[in-house]
């Protein structure tokens, strides 16, 4: 890890940080949640980041569109292949946005020491994501959907979409 990084991550005070993004993107972060500083990272005018949120963005972009709310105890991290959330989400306490998975394909090699892959997530307009949900690398969720409490969502839902479950599946489309 850099050393500019590992200053700003642990030296940088809270309160500095949620000042900073205010004057930058006029979005208000709270001074107990934990957001890096840097470029790879744009919160839209308007959003809200809950306390004891978690925002890693040093390896990809993460963009956040306006109005968003983040609910406590969230964690959100890109890689390589970006996380985009758009206008006018809702985040539920406790979910997990996770833009980066482990390579697995040999057996005689440590997952750990075989790298990672990022597909990126890409997150539509007007979803309400309820609480505890965990989005996997390579998630596109459509614009106007619903995700149910604690579904874990891996694939592609249709615009509209209320699903729920693990994985999450459509049990109902909106209109």
């Amino acid at each position: 890890m850099k050393l500019k990084t590992i200053a700003q991550r642990f030296l940088v005070p809270g309160f500095v940080v949620t000042l900073i993004y205010f004057v930058r993107y006029r979005c208000l972060v709270s001074p107990r949640a934990e957001v890096e500083l840097t470029p790879n990272l744009r919160i839209g005018r308007g959003s809200q980041v809950s306390s004891f949120v978690k925002i890693k963005a040093s390896k990809g972009k993460l963009i956040i569109g306006v109005d968003v709310d983040v609910g406590s105890g969230c964690f959100l991290a890109a890689d390589a292949g970006g996380v985009t959330i758009g206008d006018h989400t809702m985040i539920g306490p406790n979910v997990t946005i996770s833009g980066v998975n482990y390579r697995y394909e040999r057996l005689d090699v440590p997952i750990v020491q075989q790298g990672t892959t990022s597909k990126g997530i890409r997150i539509g307009e007007d979803v309400w994501i309820g609480a505890g949900v965990v989005i996997l690398d390579g998630a596109v969720i459509g614009d106007h959907c619903i995700i149910s409490p604690n579904s874990v969502v891996g694939g592609t839902l249709e615009s509209g979409t209320i699903a729920q479950g693990q994985p999450a599946r459509s049990i109902f489309t909106r209109r």
